[in-house]
Parts: C-alpha cells; structure tokens; sequence
C-alpha cells in the first residue's frame, strides 16, 4: 500500500493561508443574476479550501497581479464553460473552441506571479491546461475527435458523482499526496493536455488522456483535469490539505 503525505489538521489557533480563486465572468442580461456584467464561481470551490483550513478570497481581472500575488499564500486557477486561447501554444482555433482572453490573460499573469514567488498553485480543468501551456506544452482541442471510445470526458451523469477512474504515477508529488494509486473522479472536459512540456504527467484516464500534470522541483505547482472541490475521492480532501499546508 502506498504510503501518503501525513498533514496535521487544521487548527483554529494557526492562521488560516489566504488562498485566492479565479473567476468566472458572465456578461449580464434579463433573467440572470445581474443584469449588468458580474463575476461567478461554484460554491464548493470555496467550501474546499476552508474545509481544508484556507481562507478563500475571490480574484477579479482588474488587479496588478504581482501585488496581489504578494498578499496571497497560494493560487487555485478553476475551470469553466470556455477554452485556453490556441493562440497561446501557436495553434489557429478548432471551431469548437470557444476563449474568453479577458479571463486567459488575467489567470496568466496571476500564475505566473505565482510562481515566480513561489507561491503553491493548484490548477482545476481549465486551470490545468493552462498550467500545461505555461509550461510550454499544448492541447488537443476537441478530444472526441482524436480520442474516440467508451470513454466519455464529458461524463453523462450529474458532476456530484465520478465518471472514471484515474491510475497515479507512482513517484509524483501526487502520488504522495494522495496516497494512492487510483482515484474515482468526475469528468467535465471537452479539451485536454496533448503535451504537457517541461511539466511531469502524474495521471492518466483508463484510454491514456493525460488527467493531471505537476512541475517539477520543490514547490507545488500540481494540476489535475477534474474538480476535486467535489470531494468524490478521499484524495480530492487530500490535495487540497496539501495545498494549504504548503501555503502556510
């Protein structure tokens, strides 16, 4: 059985890592929350980081990243409805594909200050993928037409429950974390990682799609293409753990 990182839990006493979330951002109109143009995020996406002992703080596009990234302790890019601009890895765009290069070109800046400072970054989805094309790699970007099978990335049932397996590499920092070898977990992906560049692939999909990528070196810079804020898989609670741990 695989041994995995033991983190002490959180307590009250210790000061709680401020641990900013990006966001997603809608235009506004008749019938939806606003009618004028406002930010948005899954609640469990915040719920994570405090369960884990985090203090969440939600991240506009408006802001000098470098200075912001000075007051956090740690950075989750989250996924959404949209796509990582091909632009970015010298690729025209499949007419699939659909960026938001506002959202793009804030979460870029904000990860790169991350780690430039050294801060712990967890990339979610999108936010792996992006990790990927910082690190100089590319995406495939509409996965049924290359990875045709069973197998469906966008999974049919609800995102409360897993969709596949996933197999750990034994010897990532993943692996470590979790504890494991396997983890079920959900599935909401139409893109995915073709090549991860100077990154190291810590876990594929049963048909070989790359599920989640970490740099290399002694920091945490770790990205996994499904949404651990769900807590389907006891390694989910886990990664975040880690990521607040490292964040103190």
């Amino acid at each position: 059985m695989m041994r995995r990182m033991t983190l002490p839990r959180p307590s009250p006493s210790r000061r709680a890592p401020l641990i900013g979330l990006t966001l997603d951002h809608e235009p506004g109109g008749p019938g939806q929350f606003s009618r004028y143009p406002f930010h948005a995020l899954r609640e469990n996406y915040l719920t994570a980081v405090s369960d884990a002992g985090g203090m969440p703080v939600c991240l506009g596009y408006d802001c000098d990243a470098e200075a912001l990234m000075a007051r956090l302790d740690g950075l989750i890019v989250t996924g959404g409805a949209f796509d990582v601009d091909p632009a970015l890895y010298g690729e025209p765009s499949h007419p699939m594909t659909s960026p938001r290069p506002t959202r793009t070109a804030a979460e870029l800046a904000l990860l790169r200050a991350a780690l430039a400072q050294g801060k712990p970054v967890l990339g979610i989805c999108g936010g792996m993928q992006l990790l990927a094309v910082e690190a100089g790699g590319t995406l495939i970007q509409h996965l049924p037409e290359e990875q045709p099978g069973d197998l469906q990335h966008e999974q049919p049932n609800p995102r409360h429950e897993p969709g596949h397996d996933v197999e750990i590499v034994p010897g990532t920092k993943l692996a470590q974390i979790v504890g494991a070898d396997r983890m079920a977990v959900n599935s909401s992906h139409h893109q995915a990682v073709r090549d991860p560049g100077s990154a190291r692939i810590c876990a594929r999909a049963p048909d070989g799609t790359i599920e989640a990528i970490e740099l290399e070196g002694p920091g945490f810079a770790i990205g996994v293409q499904w949404h651990p804020e769900f807590s389907l898989d006891p390694g989910d609670r886990r990664l975040y753990a880690a990521l607040v741990e490292t964040a103190r």
